[in-house]
Parts: C-alpha cells; sequence; structure tokens
C-alpha cells in the first residue's frame, strides 16, 4: 500500500489553445496561481508550505468562480489542492486528494488538450501515487494509461516524461525510466516558467541519479 504522505508534487505545463479561451484577466489570475505554486513549493521553508498551499487554493476558486468553464483553472485548482496534500500528509490529505481527482476530471470533460494535456499527467500522477481501495483510488494500470495519453498530446514536454520516469522508477522499470527522465531532462524552456523549470531539473537529476545506481 503507498503512503499517502509520499505524494509527489505536481507541476505544471505551458499553455494550448483551449476549448474555452480565457480572458485576458483569466490568463494574468492563471499565471499568479502558477508563479505562486513555485514559489511555494521550491523556495518556502517545509512548515510554511501547508497554510500557504491552502491560502493558494482559496484564490483558485475565486478565479474557478469567475470563470467556471475554465479547463485551465479547473487543472490548476487540482494542482494546488494535490500539492496542499502532500504538503499536509497523513490520512487528514485524502479528502483533498479526492478534491484534486474531481478538478482534474472536469477539466478533462471541458478540454483534454487544455495545457498540453496536463489533466492527464496530473491525474495520472495521483493514480500511481494515491494508495489503493480501501483507502484511495490509487491504480498503477490507469496511471499509466493515462501518463501515455499525457506524452501523445506533449511528447516533449519536461511534466509528463518526468512522472512517467517516476512511474517507470517505481516500477522497478529502470531502463524505461532512465530514457522518460532524460528525456524530461532535455526539454525545452517553458515561458516564464523559469523558477518552476529549474526546481524540476533538480527533481529529475535526483531521479536520475538513483535509477542509475539501481541499474550499476
Amino acid at each position: 500500500m503507498k503512503p499517502l504522505y509520499r505524494l509527489f508534487p505536481l507541476l505544471f505545463a505551458c499553455a494550448s489553445l483551449p476549448a474555452f479561451a480565457l480572458g485576458e484577466a483569466g490568463h494574468a489570475r492563471l499565471h499568479q496561481l502558477q508563479e505562486r505554486w513555485a514559489e511555494i513549493h521550491y523556495q518556502l521553508p517545509e512548515k510554511q508550505r501547508e497554510t500557504a498551499f491552502a491560502a493558494l487554493a482559496g484564490e483558485a476558486g475565486k478565479a474557478l468562480a469567475d470563470e467556471p468553464q475554465a479547463a485551465e483553472l479547473h487543472i490548476w485548482r487540482g494542482i494546488i489542492l494535490s500539492t496542499w496534500a502532500g504538503a499536509k500528509g497523513g490520512l487528514g490529505a485524502l479528502d483533498l486528494v479526492k478534491q484534486a481527482k474531481a478538478e482534474l476530471e472536469q477539466a478533462l470533460a471541458l478540454d483534454p488538450a487544455a495545457l498540453d494535456g496536463s489533466a492527464y499527467t496530473s491525474l495520472g500522477s495521483l493514480y500511481y501515487q494515491v494508495p489503493g481501495w480501501p483507502l484511495g483510488f490509487g491504480d498503477d494500470a490507469q496511471a499509466e494509461l493515462l501518463l501515455k495519453k499525457a506524452l501523445a498530446l506533449n511528447p516533449d514536454g519536461i511534466d509528463p516524461n518526468y512522472f512517467y520516469g517516476d512511474f517507470l522508477r517505481r516500477q522497478k522499470r529502470y531502463p524505461e525510466a532512465r530514457a522518460a527522465l532524460e528525456k524530461a531532462l532535455a526539454a525545452p524552456d517553458r515561458p516564464d516558467r523559469a523558477s518552476a523549470d529549474a526546481g524540476r531539473r533538480a527533481e529529475i537529476r535526483r531521479l536520475l541519479a538513483e535509477v542509475k545506481e539501481k541499474m550499476e
């Protein structure tokens, strides 16, 4: 059984054209959510993250109240709820994870291609990191299916390759994991995502070192 407190944070991908396009104000709010997320996750002391993510989830909720059909905002509220759950830890985080799942499923219903398929990436990440029945909904087969859908939409992206690589590492499929992580590390920079990309690449390097050690 996978412990809930081991949830990995979920990250964002760059925007694509959604079915319900955000207005100018919506894009600005989305960017603010992304930037604050990266600041909390990569710069804030660990003990302060739970409270900060809780506040950010509230901001995402306000943005969604104004644009409830924006798949991008549903994705981002799901990401924030997921990382809040990771910061909270323990069984108390399970409700947050379920809320995140609902947000990501709503995003897929609105526009599966939004943010280059980030809903597939984030939802797939939840499926392999959350405990299975009876505590949670974790399911490795479903996780791989969703992550492959994300890769079909964004084959060179840093996030889908990172999370697929992490999934493969946990499955002890080390040669495949190494290939996916190396592809993630070589992914192009995302516009206005410099701090997030730097943080993600540090995570990729740590996983790559672990995978290479396992392969020796």
